[in-house]
């Protein structure tokens, strides 16, 4: 029993001997660990960057002075803004409370963002969703069967509409 215990294993694709009882060797010793090259340092930013501070300062000197003479700059005459920034900007000048607008957007995306926390908490209980899903289901079922299955309902659905949106949008 003794002698088994101090015998030595040998892997057949190494001649290295493994002893139970003696240390095991470091990574960096072994002849199977790879090592890589070290990569260069990183260039430093305010070597390349001076050429480029110097070039934007000479750009917007050159705004400056055709602002001053009262040409437009070559950015500024060949650049179009698109139409939906025209839209929102003539809007914007015409808000007389733009403290109120900016109020009631942020309180907007607060709401929005709340009701998306809401959802995906819900969304996360274990039967809620299949049971909110399956409302859907038969509430879409019922309000087809109501309303899109016989020609009379239908007429009526539709007239319906058209009075909430005259309705809404003040038209006659």
């Amino acid at each position: 029993m003794a002698s088994a215990s101090s015998s030595a294993l040998s892997i057949s694709s190494s001649s290295t001997r493994v002893d139970a009882k003696a240390p095991r060797q470091t990574t960096a010793a072994s002849p199977q660990c790879v090592t890589l090259p070290t990569l260069p340092p990183p260039p430093v930013q305010s070597q390349s960057r001076p050429w480029k501070t110097t070039a934007y300062c000479r750009k917007i000197a050159r705004n400056v002075m055709a602002m001053a003479t009262g040409e437009a700059p070559a950015e500024v005459a060949t650049a179009e803004m698109p139409e939906i920034v025209k839209t929102i900007r003539d809007a914007w000048d015409k808000v007389e409370d733009k403290y109120a607008v900016s109020s009631l957007a942020v309180a907007g995306i607060v709401a929005l963002w709340g009701s998306i926390g809401l959802i995906s908490a819900i969304d996360r209980l274990p039967l809620v969703p299949g049971l909110l899903e399956l409302v859907g289901i038969g509430y879409s079922g019922w309000f087809a069967y109501k309303n899109l299955f016989f020609e009379p309902d239908r007429e009526a659905l539709v007239q319906k509409i058209r009075d909430t949106y005259k309705e809404i949008t003040g038209s006659s």
